[in-house]
């Protein structure tokens, strides 16, 4: 076996070529575009490349077959609770069921990670955002959505075996969108929806400027100063709006107002996955037209919660009830296609957002991921990631 660095548009290639070769016979995986994953490694698009660097490597078998990939990367912004040595990370890793050949890969990750003084690894991790390529499947093995990670069972023990200990669960969930709400939902629903002084809206394309300033006004109460979370500049949310526009189906965004004040918000998209797995991983202008037509002529039947938020002095007062029922309205229209959803993932170190997401009805853990974390000093005491207040 040899490790090779990726270094020119030949291995560039062989990089995404690792993946389509492993996969070539799962029904459940979908092929990401390859400009997702090309991004990441690119520091005129990927902002994460002002405070760090990444490399990647393939490996390929002795009779020049590929079998394996993976990137390594250092972060200064990336830090979680409690972290008391520098961690790097790993990701995009795929590998054949060979504990010797994850080995070597690891271990090539691991040595680059020391030389830039890191003391631990966290993998599979993105060189970036959280909400992109994240953790590992062990449990909910089906089609992932839109930039989710996805991986064979065996990779648990590959991780597992080497050494890498679950540092926190990320845990998805879904319901069924047609399925009758439940009657406390009703009940916590009505209570707003006959009072005056509440209203909601959904999301309307022409007034993007309007529902950008509530979401703004809402994430700032609920989110910023925790968890280290800035503040959001309306025009951000404006810029991330005009990114979403074509994908994006009104019906599925809500706001809910108390006296025209925003208190709360429920933002799903369509699940482009169900989009994307018909274009082998290809954007070009003919197949950004194929999307077009794909998306015109087959109807969507999954999409994903973003974000749900509530502002503090509404929170635990029955308002995720309203947004929930007010949605349902139109959700649950027999026109309207959609018959599964699933939530991005929430760390189980965040009890208080489980609860929130178990409230919302008759959800499911459709599936979970891990972040694993391996400590270079194997003498050194293994913690989890610690429990938010």
């Amino acid at each position: 076996m040899q490790l090779i660095p990726v270094k020119d548009s030949q291995s560039v290639k062989q990089f995404l070529r690792v993946a389509v070769a492993l996969y070539k016979n799962d029904p459940k995986w979908i092929r990401p575009l390859n400009k997702d994953i090309n991004e990441v490694f690119d520091a005129k698009k990927n902002k994460a490349f002002r405070f760090g660097e990444a490399e990647r490597w393939i490996l390929i078998s002795n009779e020049g077959e590929l079998i394996g990939r993976i990137a390594a990367f250092v972060n200064k912004k990336y830090k979680n609770k409690g972290d008391d040595v520098p961690v790097g990370g790993i990701g995009f890793f795929e590998c054949i069921n060979s504990q010797e050949a994850a080995e070597l890969m690891f271990d090539n990750a691991r040595h680059w990670l020391i030389q830039k003084g890191m003391g631990a690894m966290d993998g599979p991790i993105n060189f970036g955002e959280r909400d992109k390529w994240w953790g590992l499947v062990n449990k909910g093995f089906e089609e992932p959505l839109y930039c989710m990670n996805y991986n064979p069972p065996y990779y648990v023990n590959l991780f597992e075996q080497y050494g890498f200990k679950p540092f926190f669960n990320q845990v998805c969930f879904g319901l069924h969108p047609k399925a009758p709400l439940e009657k406390k939902i009703h009940a916590r629903h009505a209570v707003y929806d006959n009072n005056p002084d509440f209203s909601s809206q959904h999301i309307k394309k022409e007034q993007l400027q309007k529902f950008a300033g509530d979401f703004t006004t809402i994430y700032n109460k609920a989110w910023a100063g925790h968890g280290g979370l800035k503040q959001m500049a309306k025009e951000q949310v404006l810029l991330l709006f005009n990114k979403m526009k074509p994908v994006m189906d009104e019906i599925l965004i809500w706001f809910a107002y108390h006296k025209d004040e925003p208190i709360a918000m429920f933002v799903n998209i369509p699940d482009l996955n169900q989009w994307f797995k018909h274009l082998n991983g290809n954007f070009d202008l003919l197949h950004k037209l194929k999307f077009l037509w794909i998306k015109k002529f087959k109807p969507n039947k999954k999409f994903s919660g973003i974000v749900f938020g509530v502002v503090p002095e509404w929170q635990g007062k029955g308002i995720d009830a309203y947004v929930i029922g007010e949605s349902a309205k139109l959700i649950q229209q027999p026109n309207v296609a959609y018959t599964q959803y699933e939530m991005q993932w929430i760390g189980d170190f965040n009890p208080k957002m489980i609860n929130v997401a178990e409230s919302l009805g008759p959800t499911f853990r459709s599936r979970n991921l891990i972040t694993y974390r391996y400590l270079f000093d194997r003498t050194k005491e293994f913690k989890r990631h610690p429990m938010l207040d």
